[in-house]
């Protein structure tokens, strides 16, 4: 097992190899793998080899030895590219404030959403800011794991879609997050190959709901079912689902989706599954189609689902009504145009509920940040990976697309800039040759003959097939070298990809690609009485095929039968449009990248397929990478950049920003291996982190010089305040002193004057006997002293005082009487009735607003695991007090924007207080994980409430 606080060992940068060739480089990879040691450096580019198996590398303490800059005396781990680009968005670390981005890639199997989420872990801890947003922002991943994620024949949790994940930050602390989806393959909800399943959420259903709601949702056997092919899995894999589905309930209610949008959409699911079973027959009559009796319930249950009625969900399937000069005409389907619309309203509806989701997301985590601070982001691509199956169709050309378009912004970056750089600056350089993709671009990107255009253009075309289309790019791309005919009788085509060939099936592509949805199928589904329903076919689709449920598309009566008149581009196009913004994301950030390696095929842990690995090395292009980080210079920054950034190395006073200061600060340290051009310089990737160091080392001696500056000024402050009070005190001790000399003088006078006035004889006391001098005692604040937020240590020795109020101020006592009677409305309003149990008293644990101290005296004697949840006395909200070994914990009750309740710190979000303390007394409170056993009992009104439903409370509103 790796050790992460040990040393860099021998072999953890491949830049650092005494030989460069394949050979060393894959004996490098395979000898650390079979170490556990996953993570090897090329430079500042992370390789990560994917162990199919866990390991204890992520757990906080690892977390917090990479959250300081310097990581580089650490093993290469996922965390450190975390805390570099974290680090970098700050400004540490020699470049200014800037934003961002993470781009993992990699085959699919190869690790990738495992490392987004390791990321997004190490970035949360890092920014220790909101931690119940910080909560929702990793909830997230469970939802698009669910409903995005499917098992394919390499990959069992492979990620069906691309997402890029912003995460906005003001003042060092993340302030929201926004996520874009890409390219969702809908065509799986209908369709899956031999040896995959269709998306998580519908087994994860099937497992996770109770008898009774799949009876409310209308789902049987999940054997039956066409879209999820009959099959089901072992008693333990549905345990696992089980577990699964309550993580996606709970994360649904952390991230704040509202209980009826939750039964909508899972009513819109088992609507998907039903409308999947409804087959169709010719009629013998007329030449139409029918809906077979024996699928007649599947179609009713799929319109009770869905909230329509059944005829007019009927009348969708097996015609189309058009409007022609205000007539309206209708025409019959075939048995397979029937198909294909069946389908296509399944597939619409889950990609609208994704989108949705998406949607919903972006609007519950948008930033709340001041305007006037600058906003910083870190982004996270996680994309679907490189893939060549048996049978590869319009999506796996719209996912390799994508990698090849991130192939080449790898290329772009690594290579071309910087080769660039060097011969502009006139620096001795030998070119570095490297696998140029950007031809395979051209073949699929450019305009008018670019493959997707071609495709298009055919899809525009009523009459066109898969074959005329396969002619077109016959026809078109002869001679060209990344692209060959197909041979044989398959109808389909091959590419020549970076990442080697890949034979396309053609069928099926211009359907995918027109995404056609019938006009009177959205205008069925607008009308529906599910609101959710109601919500997604109301909204439109932008250029980039993202839901926006807040801008209604219009539907025109008069639209052409075959094309939805709302979606006039075609899939082909949306995904082109979306690739666009994205890499125009990318190009606008400071990237850092993650290649994600996989050791195998057959997803075995500890073993390595040395062909498999040196393949993606290949075409990865590892081993020129290597070479430009051993030769080149990664850090380039101008003479402008450098000298603003660390003049403060000079120790002098206006240092101008010109090639001799940027000189004269390098010759003040000791780096070595730079190079100096005519408008900026070169260093090597680990200078940055040098001369982070020489900054430190300053910054820690500039505050140690304010330190002791600002000791010797409060000391002065000090000094000069005591001698002004004992002087102001000096004048007051005369002031008095001759007002009392002039007090007596005028008191004689006053004796001589006056009569003498004969005195009453005093009566004196009876003397008692005189009581023991006793030394002083402190009055102790508690019986528990406090130790961490969560504690407060008892002394058993120590006598128990009885309960006491400081005197407070008037003004104090009105506040808190203020305060208390806001929380008192607060719980008649809102909680009284949520928190009753079914006698019409409260539970034996609540409490009313006792403070603190009383909540500890309760539980002073009590046994181990006794607890109490009371109000707080600051504000609404609850408090749960614990007794444990000595001590008793206070722990924040957060109540959510759903009425859920959540205790602070918490992943797992509960309906009622009730439900949350049964909860915890099986499952342990983090980070202690103690476990409430015994509830303290109420022996009087004195503290607890009232049964009739009012707070009793020792409090009183005023």
């Amino acid at each position: 097992m790796v050790s992460v606080g040990e040393l860099r060992p021998p072999g953890g940068n491949l830049a650092e190899l005494p030989e460069l060739d394949e050979v060393a480089l894959l004996a490098g990879l395979q000898q650390r793998f079979l170490r556990q040691q996953i993570y090897t450096d090329i430079g500042d580019i992370l390789v990560a080899m994917n162990p199919f198996q866990p390991l204890s590398l992520y757990g906080r303490e690892v977390s917090e030895r990479y959250q300081n800059y310097g990581t580089g005396t650490l093993p290469p781990h996922i965390f450190a590219v975390a805390s570099r680009a974290y680090h970098a968005m700050l400004g540490r670390g020699g470049g200014s404030p800037r934003g961002q981005s993470i781009v993992i890639s990699g085959e699919s199997g190869a690790g990738k959403t495992e490392s987004t989420k390791l990321l997004l872990q190490h970035i949360m801890n890092l920014s220790k800011g909101n931690l119940q947003l910080e909560q929702q922002i990793l909830q997230v991943n469970l939802l698009l794991e669910a409903f995005g994620n499917a098992q394919t024949v390499m990959n069992d949790n492979s990620s069906r879609f691309g997402k890029y994940i912003e995460l906005h930050f003001q003042k060092n602390t993340v302030r929201g997050a926004k996520l874009s989806e890409y390219l969702l393959e809908k065509s799986r909800v209908v369709h899956q190959d031999t040896g995959e399943r269709n998306f998580h959420i519908f087994y994860y259903m099937f497992a996770g709901l109770s008898s009774e709601e799949k009876e409310m949702y209308g789902l049987l056997d999940p054997s039956l079912y066409r879209y999820i092919g009959g099959q089901f899995c072992t008693w333990d894999v549905a345990q696992r689902w089980k577990h699964k589905y309550q993580e996606v309930c709970n994360a649904l209610d952390r991230v704040g989706f509202q209980e009826q949008e939750q039964v909508d959409m899972q009513a819109i699911l088992a609507g998907v599954l039903s409308l999947g079973n409804v087959t169709f027959q010719p009629e013998e009559s007329n030449g139409s189609v029918k809906v077979s009796e024996a699928s007649r319930g599947w179609l009713k249950a799929a319109a009770g689902q869905f909230g329509v009625q059944e005829d007019e969900l009927l009348k969708c399937l097996i015609c189309t009504t058009s409007v022609t000069r205000g007539e309206q005409i209708q025409r019959f389907h075939t048995q397979h145009q029937a198909q294909d619309a069946r389908d296509s309203i399944a597939k619409e509806a889950y990609s609208r509920v994704f989108g949705w989701i998406i949607c919903k997301v972006n609007e519950l985590l948008a930033e709340n940040v001041d305007p006037e601070v600058e906003l910083r982001e870190i982004g996270i691509l996680d994309i679907f990976g490189f893939e060549n199956f048996a049978v590869n169709s319009f999506e796996q050309l719209c996912i390799n697309l994508a990698n090849e378009q991130l192939q080449h912004f790898f290329n772009h970056h690594i290579f071309q800039l910087e080769q660039a750089a060097y011969k502009e600056e006139e620096l001795p350089w030998e070119n570095i040759t490297f696998s140029n993709n950007e031809p395979i671009l051209n073949l699929l990107l450019a305009k008018p003959l670019g493959l997707l255009s071609l495709l298009d253009e055919q899809s525009a075309f009523p009459r066109a097939t898969d074959k005329t289309f396969v002619d077109k790019l016959n026809s078109s791309f002869k001679g060209n070298v990344h692209f060959q005919p197909s041979q044989g009788r398959v109808l389909g085509f091959s590419i020549i990809h970076y990442a080697g060939k890949v034979q396309y099936t053609a069928g099926g592509f211009l359907e995918k690609n027109r995404d056609t949805l019938p006009a009177n199928i959205r205008g069925l589904f607008i009308n529906s009485v599910t609101p959710l329903v109601t919500v997604l076919f109301t909204a439109t689709v932008s250029r980039t095929g993202t839901l926006m449920p807040h801008v209604k598309a219009k539907v025109i009566p008069g639209a052409d039968d075959k094309f939805n008149s709302t979606r006039k581009q075609s899939a082909g196009a949306q995904f082109r449009h979306s690739l666009m913004v994205l890499m125009e994301r990318l190009y606008s950030a400071n990237p850092h990248f993650v290649r994600c390696i996989k050791p195998n095929s057959r997803k075995e842990p500890g073993v390595v397929d040395s062909q498999v690995v040196l393949l993606q090395l290949r075409y990865n292009g590892l081993l020129e990478t290597i070479h430009i980080r051993r030769r080149g210079f990664s850090w380039r920054p101008s003479f402008e950049e450098f000298a603003e950034r660390y003049r403060i190395l000079l120790v002098k006073p206006d240092v101008s920003l010109t090639k001799e200061s940027c000189l004269e600060i390098l010759q003040s340290t000791e780096l070595a291996h730079w190079m100096c051009g005519k408008s900026r310089l070169f260093f090597k990737y680990w200078h940055q982190e040098q001369l982070a160091k020489y900054v430190e080392r300053l910054e820690r001696a500039a505050v140690v010089i304010q330190k002791v500056f600002r000791g010797f000024r409060c000391r002065k402050s000090y000094l000069t305040l005591v001698a002004e009070l004992r002087a102001q005190a000096q004048r007051l001790q005369e002031a008095e002193r001759e007002r009392r000399q002039q007090l007596a003088i005028e008191a004689e006078a006053q004796k001589r004057i006056s009569c003498p006035v004969p005195m009453p004889r005093k009566r004196h006391p009876l003397p008692c006997p005189e009581k023991p001098v006793q030394s002083p005692v402190p009055r102790p604040r508690s019986k528990l002293t406090e130790s961490t937020p969560f504690d407060n240590f008892l002394n058993p020795s120590a006598p128990h005082p009885a309960l006491g109020r400081e005197e407070q101020t008037q003004e104090k006592a009105k506040k808190r009487n203020i305060k208390r009677g806001a929380s008192l409305c607060w719980f008649k309003e809102m909680q009284a009735e949520k928190v009753i149990q079914d006698d019409e008293a409260f539970p034996s644990w609540l409490y009313g607003i006792i403070s603190r101290r009383e909540a500890e005296n309760l539980l002073n004697d009590k046994p181990l695991g006794c607890f109490l949840v009371r109000m707080s006395q600051s504000q609404p909200g609850y408090i749960l007090t614990y007794r444990g070994e000595g001590h008793c914990r206070h722990y924040l009750i957060q109540i959510q924007p759903r009425a859920h309740y959540v205790v602070l710190g918490e992943d797992r979000a509960h309906a009622s207080l009730t439900e949350l303390v049964r909860y915890h007394q099986t499952v342990g409170i983090k980070p202690f994980m103690e476990i409430l056993t015994v509830p303290c009992e109420q022996e009087s009104s004195e503290f607890g409430l009232q049964r009739s439903g009012v707070p009793y409370a020792g409090f009183t509103s005023s």
